[in-house]
């Protein structure tokens, strides 16, 4: 067996260095979501593949988002959020989300206004609003738990995935 260089050392007796960390889940593939909130100056959004199922009954969600995120601000204090299943058809809009300083919301993003005025992406998967419980610290990001209020799973298509850094769709 041999070793990468650099990413089987651990930073620590106790931590794997983050080199490692991230080759690791590259090889996790992973749907592909938007989070939306309204913010104080408009709309927000940002592309997330830690999008979890946490319960049925009630019906929780969790997501993670960086605290460094310019989508943090808005998504710490909101007391709703929106969450959307993005079809493969829609690689350039996970991009457009993930961009950093992009205008998300500019054309060619379609939405409209939902309840509870939470940003609603049009010609995806699905979508849920959810009601935020709570926020709790994860290093450097917080974990969103959020009840589903709302939503719709009827948009046609196939999933999107992010695997090896990129978007990609599933293969028969």
């Amino acid at each position: 067996m041999t070793a990468t260089p650099g990413l089987a050392t651990p930073a620590s007796p106790h931590r794997a260095a983050p080199d490692l960390f991230r080759a690791v889940f590259r090889r996790h593939a992973a749907g592909v979501a938007v989070i939306t909130a309204r913010g104080a100056d408009g709309p927000v959004g940002f592309t997330a593949t830690s999008l979890t199922s946490v319960s049925a009954e009630p019906p929780l969600l969790s997501f993670g988002i960086g605290t460094g995120s310019s989508s943090w601000a808005a998504i710490s204090g909101a007391g709703h959020v929106g969450v959307h299943i993005l079809g493969e058809h829609q690689q350039e809009l996970a991009a457009t989300f993930a961009r950093s300083g992009a205008d998300r919301f500019a054309a060619p993003t379609v939405w409209r206004e939902g309840p509870e005025g939470v940003p609603l992406l049009d010609g995806v998967l699905a979508w849920t609003v959810c009601a935020v419980h709570a926020r709790v610290p994860a290093g450097d990001h917080r974990l969103v738990l959020a009840e589903v209020v709302g939503g719709d799973p009827a948009g046609a298509g196939r999933p999107l995935l992010y695997h090896q850094g990129r978007f990609t769709a599933l293969r028969d």
